[in-house]
């Protein structure tokens, strides 16, 4: 969570605009629902699963594949498009953020940053999600 707060804080000074904080209850309701949703849950767990094992000496060869697979994670994490997007591209500044030790594997801080891109899309807290998008057409 406190990397999601700091995150947000970050972009918020980034965009220009005040995005509120993720407090507990709203993480782990974010991630019950994540993993109350079976198609879903089951990515999540795999690609998780990948990023925590993944390691390549020297770390460059595998560098690709951790960042693919980061990115997958953070998208099935925020839902659908827009959202997918959007954690996408908050992933890569999550990452150039987030660093492991020498010691462990390659995908550990690619998974860290997953999953603070991931939920802090997810979840409110941002202007424009509570509101109406702003593209949308009257259908008549």
């Amino acid at each position: 969570m406190a990397l999601i707060n700091r995150l947000r804080s970050n972009l918020g000074d980034a965009f220009d605009t005040d995005v509120d904080p993720v407090t507990g209850d709203q993480y782990r309701n974010a991630v019950t629902r994540v993993f109350a949703d079976g198609d879903r849950a089951v990515n999540v767990a795999a690609l998780v699963g990948l990023l925590r094992e993944l390691d390549v000496e020297g770390d460059y060869p595998g560098f690709v594949v951790d960042e693919l697979l980061g990115r997958e994670l953070a998208a099935t994490i925020a839902g659908e498009q827009p959202r997918a997007t959007l954690a996408e591209a908050t992933f890569h500044y999550a990452d150039i953020q987030t660093h492991g030790s020498d010691e462990d594997n390659a995908g550990l801080d690619d998974l860290d940053a997953a999953l603070a891109a991931g939920f802090q899309t997810r979840l409110p807290g941002w202007d424009w999600t509570a509101t109406e998008s702003p593209f949308g057409v009257d259908p008549e």
